[in-house]
Order: structure tokens, then C-alpha cells, then sequence
């Protein structure tokens, strides 16, 4: 698992727990319309696991072959996302918090992150979390590097939704994330305003 950064005594000005939302505008195609779980963000850093790129390959029994997990075929299913850019050849398991394992970080009440082998073993086993997304790869921004996009209009951020982060239907996530701020990207400036 990365350096996930420390919990912060000024908690209330970061956004770990909710989702970040691509302006339209963004040019980076790496994370055009993408919606991003922020599982940490303090003065360190952030780090986020986009939630809305789905993975072809490999499928989750082709994963758990390749990581020696038994059963093949599992027992349950999870769905596999291209998490973000950076270390994209390893894994993280955001699920509900109502099963934790040894390394998983509670994000916060509802919501926890697993990079161990543990999760994926739980899953295929018929247990685990209620819900969870595997990510391949994450996405990650140095000190100030996040608050400094954000002033230069490149996301916008809502408090995250368990529906909307665990569901399959990705095509749509981007703009349902934008209508629960009740925002119609086509109406969205991409030049930042400041008082």
C-alpha cells in the first residue's frame, strides 16, 4: 500500500471520504470525466482511487489464478477498476467497513481500504465486505498538490454516496456524481473565479 498520510487535527478542510468530480475541462485524458474516491488527504498528500474505469482484463478469476487465491471459481465476484496512474501493477480493495482484515485503513465509518491478500481471499471464499470495487493502480498528489488543482477549476468534490461508489453502471457515474450538486456539466466554466 502507498504512504497513505496521517489523520490531521485540521480535519475539516480535507476531503478524504468524498468523491472528486473532473471539471469538463480537464486536459489531463487520464482523468477526463473521471470521479475519484479520496481514501486520504491531509497536508502530505492525497490519495484517491478513480471509480468509474472499468477493467476488461484481467476478470477476477483470471486475478485470483494468477495470485494462487482459492476457489477458482470464487464463491463471490468483484468488479475491477483502473484505479488511477501510479503503481498500476498493484491492488487496493475499497469495501464497507463491515469487514476489516490486518492493513486495512478505515477511511472512515462506513467505508475502508485493503491492499492485503486477505480481502481478496474473503471474497472468493463466499464472505468479505458487503460491498467493494478492486482497484488496479492509484491516484496520488504531493503536499498542496490537490488544493492547487482544485483552486485552478480542475475538480469539483461532493460528499461520497455508497450507491454511486459501488455501482457497475460507469458510463454514467461521472455525470451523477455532477447532479448530486445539482450541476449540468454543460452549464460548467472551465476559468476559475475568485473573489
Amino acid at each position: 500500500m502507498p504512504h497513505l498520510p496521517a489523520d490531521d487535527a485540521d480535519s475539516d478542510r480535507f476531503l478524504t471520504g468524498q468523491l472528486l468530480i473532473a471539471m469538463p475541462a480537464m486536459e489531463d485524458p487520464r482523468f477526463a470525466q473521471s470521479v475519484i474516491y479520496l481514501c486520504a488527504h491531509t497536508n502530505e498528500g492525497a490519495m484517491g482511487l478513480v471509480i468509474n474505469r472499468p477493467l476488461v482484463r484481467p476478470s477476477f478469476e483470471e486475478l485470483l489464478r494468477q495470485l494462487e487465491i482459492a476457489p477458482v471459481p470464487p464463491a463471490r465476484h468483484i468488479r475491477l477498476w483502473a484505479g488511477g496512474p501510479v503503481d498500476n501493477g498493484r491492488g487496493f480493495v475499497l469495501h464497507t467497513a463491515d469487514w476489516t482484515g490486518d492493513g486495512s485503513l478505515r477511511v472512515n465509518e462506513r467505508l475502508a481500504l485493503t491492499a492485503s491478500l486477505d480481502v481478496l481471499k474473503a471474497i472468493a471464499e463466499g464472505g468479505g465486505p458487503r460491498e467493494g470495487l478492486l482497484a488496479l493502480g492509484y491516484a496520488g498528489w504531493g503536499p498542496g498538490q490537490l488544493e492547487s488543482e482544485m483552486q485552478q477549476n480542475a475538480w469539483l468534490n461532493v460528499a461520497a454516496e455508497e450507491a454511486l461508489v459501488f455501482d457497475s453502471s460507469h458510463d454514467t457515474k461521472w455525470r451523477r456524481a455532477l447532479a448530486t450538486l445539482r450541476i449540468d456539466p454543460l452549464l460548467l466554466s472551465a476559468v476559475a473565479g475568485h473573489a
